[in-house]
């Protein structure tokens, strides 16, 4: 059986430029349920995991819009909410279309928690920019009000809320999703996991506890690809190919390359710091850690990444 981790970006929940009404988020994610589709009729079981972005933007800014008439949540409490969104479009539209297809498969969501260090150092840096745009007079009222850290936005004279982004350390519910993906020759589940990065949390007092960060969903994939032994990790982003001197002229894009060589681009800032590093980032954690191979590419060369080696293929 040929298995595999495949992180999908907002992308493939959302076309850029329309509106994130719940119709345009079902007809895109309906085009990329057509492409995971055809990866599974290759013989592959995957398991899937996705971001939020946009969606918890969107709750986000529900929940400021309505704090005077209902209780405010915390945000791995939206997180948790976002998953719970995202996954149901994503296993109706999936088992949709391995219906139509004939093949015996169903999606099936689940909610998952990651565990992240309570000590770790971006609780005290907040960095990871969510929710709304605000105006510098907002952002400090809001800054006094609820304790909330803000960041400038670049080239542009407004605000955003600054949140921690820890990494993550464990998968709590992984020994169960291992049971669901090797359920052995009648196993017919392509399962959901680790929506938006995971549902982050703490142990305190032998006990989990939700904690207020948001974990980058392509380092939250190669831990569930470990937990899982996956070889094959697959990160679906924007462009076909990772490129060396992205908007220039001497643009060029890296095919087949080496864990070394991934380092010592990443060390020259070859990547951009929240778009294209974290997943490089992401690959050579899972390859230093047992993984065999981590492809990044788009959604629409997904078939081709893995029948004609299209994309940037990372190995050891």
């Amino acid at each position: 059986m040929k298995t595999a981790v495949v992180a999908i970006g907002g992308n493939a929940l959302i076309t850029p430029g329309k509106r994130l009404t719940f119709e345009n988020q079902m007809e895109r994610i309906n085009q990329t349920s057509r492409q995971l589709a055809d990866l599974i009729e290759m013989g592959y079981d995957i398991v899937l995991a996705h971001g939020n972005g946009p969606q918890i933007g969107n709750i986000l800014l529900q929940n400021e819009l309505t704090r005077d008439e209902a209780p405010e949540m915390p945000l791995d409490a939206l997180v948790g909410e976002s998953q719970g969104l995202i996954g149901y479009m994503l296993q109706q539209s999936l088992s949709n279309e391995f219906a139509r297809r004939g093949l015996n498969k169903i999606a099936i969501s689940i909610l998952t928690q990651v565990l992240v260090n309570e000590k770790d150092p971006a609780f005290t840096t907040p960095t990871k920019p969510i929710g709304m745009y605000y105006a510098k007079e907002r952002a400090e009222k809001l800054a006094a009000e609820r304790g909330w850290v803000f960041g400038r936005e670049r080239d542009r004279d407004t605000y955003r809320r600054l949140v921690p982004s820890p990494e993550p350390i464990g998968i709590v519910e992984s020994d169960a999703l291992r049971r669901f993906v090797f359920g052995g020759e009648r196993q017919v589940e392509v399962i959901i996991a680790c929506g938006g990065g995971g549902i982050p949390v703490i142990r305190r007092d032998d006990r989990y506890v939700g904690i207020e960060a948001v974990v980058d969903k392509d380092l939250a994939a190669y831990v569930l690809a470990i937990d899982l032994e996956e070889k094959l990790f697959i990160m679906l982003t924007d462009v076909d190919y990772v490129y060396l001197d992205h908007g220039t002229p001497n643009e060029r894009p890296l095919l087949q390359i080496k864990i070394d060589e991934a380092r010592r681009y990443l060390d020259e800032n070859q990547f951009g710091e929240g778009t294209m590093a974290p997943k490089i980032i992401a690959a050579i954690r899972f390859l230093e850690q047992g993984g065999e191979e981590a492809i990044i590419t788009s959604l629409g060369k997904l078939k081709n990444a893995i029948i004609n080696g299209d994309g940037t293929h990372i190995t050891k």
